[in-house]
């Protein structure tokens, strides 16, 4: 029992929860306005943030223990429902903002392109780890695997969540990258993602989705369209200063700022807790990554190695985007800063992958650990 506590990589065990118990935090501070003209409770927000992260809890402690390596048998099954689950969108699903993307079931809703997320990189990771010896054929090693990828972009695109098939996209494209193809075949691959791009780039464009391009880069043009969004967001940095203007006392999120608490929560961070809270939250979202990358290089198990590589740029990934947003270094997506924002599917997935990666680490720590005793 001592030696599987020893084996548990406590960085990761902190770093996330740190980051959810602050999103909490946040969640209440930049919502309870919000909540209360909708008619709710202040606390509402936080009530059902909490809810999910008790729920991502039990998901954390079932992953760190479940052996990582039984989900290549159940691979069929994962990526089974997941597709069923998007299939059932069409017929079931509630629209929230121009996407069909939601399950609502009363007071609870869950969006399964979040757990696709995970799926994917479950799938891409076992598959590829069962080529390694013909990765280097095209037609048998890398190809087959992007059949399966590109039909859940295309239900995810369908819906439409651009963002969020903007990020599984990148997703594969590392997991892809680190299983070891050769340089042409990646550079085929890149050539085909831009063709079909630029073939569906007719079909996806709408004048919303040009006012998110607009608003980003040309905010100022139009400011109380377009572009007041991200000048209100301006505002919450630039207030913040230092050290910012104290917890709750944020004055952007009462009805300046939307979506203060999902895809702007980094401005309202900023605006209450300064740059220190803003590097204090990077910071801990880069240990979570780098940590990851590190145990993909440690780990001598093919799928293991890439189930942390695809782990680790879905956390990337995602901060990216959401801090490239709220900054205006890329359009508006909706994507949710992980941990933090407010979101239960999000979270829950985030906090899912992190018992997954843990247990990743265990098992190079275990290893280590043998490889050690073997060497005395």
């Amino acid at each position: 029992m001592i030696k599987r506590i020893k084996d548990y990589d406590y960085t990761l065990i902190i770093a996330p929860l740190v980051l959810a118990a602050f999103g909490l935090v946040m969640i209440y501070s930049a919502s309870m306005v919000t909540a209360v003209v909708e008619g709710f409770k202040s606390n509402h927000y936080l009530i059902r943030q909490a809810i999910w992260f008790a729920f991502g809890l039990l998901g954390f402690v079932f992953t760190s223990i479940f052996p990582y390596k039984k989900y290549q048998k159940l691979m069929k099954l994962i990526i089974i429902l997941v597709i069923i689950l998007l299939l059932g969108l069409f017929l079931f699903g509630s629209t929230v903002n121009n996407a069909r993307s939601w399950y609502n079931f009363g007071p609870a809703s869950f969006q399964p392109a979040e757990f696709a997320k995970l799926a994917l990189i479950m799938y891409l990771a076992s598959v590829y780890s069962k080529k390694q010896s013909y990765i280097n054929e095209f037609y048998r090693g890398v190809l087959p695997p992007l059949v399966m990828t590109g039909i859940i972009l295309g239900l995810i695109v369908l819906q439409p969540d651009i963002g969020t098939a903007a990020i599984i996209f990148l997703i594969a494209c590392s997991v892809i990258f680190s299983s070891g193809i050769r340089l042409k075949h990646l550079s085929i691959l890149i050539a085909i993602g831009i063709g079909i791009i630029l073939l569906t780039i007719p079909f996806m464009v709408s004048e919303e989705r040009l006012a998110r391009f607009t608003g980003a880069y040309q905010p100022f043009q139009t400011p109380d369209t377009d572009g007041y969004h991200l000048i209100q967001s301006y505002i919450a940095i630039g207030t913040g200063g230092l050290t910012g203007t104290g917890l709750g006392q944020s004055v952007q999120k009462l009805g300046y700022l939307m979506e203060a608490h999902t895809d702007f929560i980094m401005a309202i961070v900023a605006e209450e807790l300064g740059l220190i809270g803003v590097i204090i939250v990077i910071g801990l979202l880069a240990i979570i990554v780098l940590r990851g990358i590190f145990i993909a290089r440690k780990c001598s198990d093919s799928f293991g190695s890439l189930l942390a590589i695809g782990i680790s740029s879905m956390v990337g990934i995602q901060a990216f985007i959401n801090l490239g947003a709220i900054s205006g270094l890329l359009p508006i997506t909706g994507v949710p800063l992980p941990f933090v924002s407010y979101g239960g599917s999000s979270l829950l997935v985030m906090l899912i992958s992190m018992g997954i990666l843990n247990n990743i680490a265990m098992s190079v720590n275990r290893d280590g650990y043998q490889t050690t005793i073997k060497h005395k």
